[in-house]
């Protein structure tokens, strides 16, 4: 099989199931984290106020992703930038806004989102194991993607593939997006990744309390998580059982 067919087969199978990433991430990230709570000698920061600015410090790594993420979705064209897994779907190509200046923003995004929770076990070489393995993962899915596009967009793919990296934004490239800003596209879709991401930190920090055994909790973040549960379920109210998200036929 030649080595193109082979990276696209490969990228197809890891586009369905890239869901997996973010599992094998928390699992191996917990076990970390937790080993680092239960030996405090090797963590860093000896002092429980640098211990909490840390944890923020990775919240707002994760927040600063999942706000790349909001911005690309919220002025992506309909029917684009989608968290669909069967197939590739793109009824017209982005080239403006953030898709300007790099070709695949949400996977920035996500980068980010993930590596202030990897961030968060305390480990160096977790990090850095993790960013290497994140790019090798995404590689794939990138390459599969991009032959989609170039098939469907032929001239007009390739023209601002050109110009476009594919992974570090060039800011100077920014041409203002031609849509505004679609909220209701962001309620629909990005729910799912705040509440996970805040429910994350949430559980990390009760973990690391119960296995010290101490109730010492950091209430401020554990008020995020509720209050995220709390706009998840109304956001999916209002999705399924009302037309107030649904955009204009």
């Amino acid at each position: 099989m030649a080595l193109t067919e082979q990276m696209q087969g490969q990228g197809t199978w890891l586009f369905k199931h890239r869901g997996i990433l973010p599992l094998f991430i928390f699992f191996i990230g917990a076990g970390l984290f937790l080993e680092n709570e239960l030996n405090p000698e090797n963590w860093i920061l000896k002092e429980k106020f640098h211990h909490i600015l840390y944890e923020f410090t990775c919240l707002g790594i994760s927040f600063f992703g999942f706000f790349i993420r909001v911005y690309t979705v919220g002025y992506s064209r309909p029917n684009t930038s989608g968290r669909n897994t069967n197939q590739q779907v793109a009824d017209e190509l982005n080239t403006k806004g953030i898709y300007s200046m790099v070709r695949n923003p949400l996977y920035v995004g996500n980068f980010f989102m993930w590596l202030g929770i990897a961030m968060l076990t305390g480990n160096f070489w977790f990090v850095v194991a993790f960013t290497l393995f994140y790019f090798l993962y995404y590689e794939r899915i990138i390459f599969t993607e991009e032959e989609f596009l170039k098939q469907k967009f032929g001239e007009t793919y390739l023209n601002w593939a050109q110009k476009t990296p594919i992974i570090v934004p060039k800011i100077s490239a920014f041409v203002k997006p031609e849509y505004r800003f679609n909220w209701k596209k962001v309620f629909r879709q990005e729910k799912n990744g705040l509440t996970a991401l805040l429910l994350i930190f949430c559980l990390f920090d009760v973990l690391g309390e119960l296995f010290k055994k101490d109730s010492d909790v950091n209430e401020i973040l554990q008020l995020f998580g509720l209050f995220s549960v709390l706009i998840y379920f109304i956001l999916k109210f209002l999705k399924y059982k009302t037309k107030i998200l649904q955009d204009p036929a």
